[in-house]
């Protein structure tokens, strides 16, 4: 199984979506807050150039946003 860990924050709504996106597909990811980990958020900068939430990373592939496409196509779901 693939490696999620998806860099967010608790009041991002994009962030809720694609975590529960994730959970309906019945993956697992590791939830990071970056608005409560200094370390994190400079991890989530220095991997993806971007300050905005939410960033996932799977298996080292970045992903700016709640891009489904994207998702999909590295986890291989099928809409």
């Amino acid at each position: 199984m693939a490696k999620i860990r998806i860099f967010s924050t608790p009041t991002c709504p994009y962030c809720v979506t694609l975590k529960e996106y994730l959970k309906d597909k019945g993956f697992e990811f590791e939830d990071i807050d970056v608005s409560q980990d200094q370390k994190a958020l400079d991890e989530m900068v220095k991997k993806s150039e971007q300050m905005g939430v939410p960033v996932v990373d799977i298996d080292g592939q970045i992903i700016i946003g709640f891009d489904k496409e994207k998702i999909n196509e590295l986890l291989n779901i099928k809409d």
